[in-house]
Formats: C-alpha cells, structure tokens, sequence
C-alpha cells in the first residue's frame, strides 16, 4: 500500500490537472445543498428529508468523481450527475441512509463508540461509487472489514490537513473552498482506494464481493 504522503503527492498532481472542474462541482454541490438547506428551515421538515434523495447520491457521485482524478483521469464534468441519479440510484441512496441511520443509532449510545463507527464506515460511499454491483447493506460490510485495521491510518490522514485547515480559518474559509477541500477530496479518494486494494491483495475481501457476490 502506498504511504500517506505517496497518497498526497499523487492527489496534489491529479488535483492540479483537473482543478477547474473540481472546483466547478464543489460549486455546483454546495449550491444545490445550500438551496435545499434554505428549503428545509422555510418549511415542515419534509423538503429537508426529501432532500437527503438528492445530496447523499450527489455525495457519492462526487466520490467517484475524486477516485477517477486520483487515478490519473479527466472526469467530464456531469460525471457527478450521471453516477449519482443514472446508475444504480436506488442503493447509492440505500447505502448512504443505512450509513447515517447506524451512526446516528451509535451515536444515541456513546460518543466514544460513534466515532469508531465512523471510522468503520468511512469507505462505504467510495465503495458505493466505484463498485456499482455491491448491495447497499454489503457496502458498509465490506467499509467494516477494509478499515478493521485501519481507524488510526484514517486519523493521522486526516490530522495531516490541520495545517492548512487553520490556514484556512486565516482566510474566513477562501482557502478550503478554492483549494484545501478539492485537494483533500482528492487525497481522501486516493486513500480508501489503496485501503481497499489493499484489502483485496490481503484477502481482507474479494474481488467476487466487490462485484457483487453474497457473503457467506
């Protein structure tokens, strides 16, 4: 598996190359859920649960998007679109809800046991987006097995942007939207692939499951 800073330098490089369009869909997102966030607090609750049918697939579409950059390739632009509400659009908001239903379940108990979840979950929108045969449920199966020995690779990952995420706080924000937040979606897509590689290389999963296979 490459290391954490293989992972960046690949993502710095591929962000470069496709920023325009990056940044275009980080707009284009956060426009769409800042107009359905507006809805929801003008209204009864039922635009803003009806808006989840549009964000959460959005969110996953912009997953594979990322994963496509950190491969080297040059997504076209409605990429987002096409995988959120073209492609199997049932279990890509399926998987995303059983995802926000367990944390929040988790989340009821412990605050310790809710931030594992979300470590233990992490991969399930990337596996959502890139393997558009696994079952909406088995997505956050297979997350669970590929970050069982991973939660603390994931954290000091994370920790590693606290840098530019306070250089960010120094510019109201300026930097995360137009540069830090494309360049972290990107290096995050990267590390859940190698994550997931690995696991296939190691026999943590298989690829059979990743095509949709039961589990035993």
């Amino acid at each position: 598996m490459r290391t954490r800073q293989e992972i960046k330098a690949i993502a710095k490089v591929n962000f470069r190359n496709n920023y325009g369009t990056l940044l275009g869909i980080m707009v284009v997102f956060t426009l769409i859920t800042g107009a359905l966030s507006s809805l929801s607090a003008l209204t009864v609750g039922v635009t803003g649960i009806a808006s989840l049918f549009i964000s959460l697939p959005l969110s996953v579409g912009m997953c594979l998007h990322y994963t496509l950059v950190y491969k080297g390739g040059t997504p076209a632009f409605a990429t987002m679109f096409n995988s959120a509400f073209s492609v199997n659009y049932s279990r890509k908001l399926g998987g995303s809800l059983w995802q926000a239903l367990f944390l929040w379940l988790w989340s009821l108990l412990f605050f310790i046991p809710a931030i594992f979840k979300f470590f233990s979950y992490a991969a399930t929108p990337y596996i959502l987006a890139n393997y558009p045969e696994v079952k909406a449920k088995d997505a956050l199966k297979l997350s669970m097995r590929v970050m069982k020995d991973h939660w603390a690779d994931l954290f000091v990952f994370m920790l590693s942007f606290i840098g530019w995420y306070m250089l960010s706080m120094l510019t109201c924000g300026i930097l995360l939207f137009f540069y830090v937040g494309p360049y972290y979606a990107v290096a995050a897509a990267g590390f859940f692939t190698e994550i997931i590689d690995e696991g296939v290389r190691t026999g943590v999963i298989t690829e059979e499951q990743l095509q949709g296979a039961p589990f035993a």
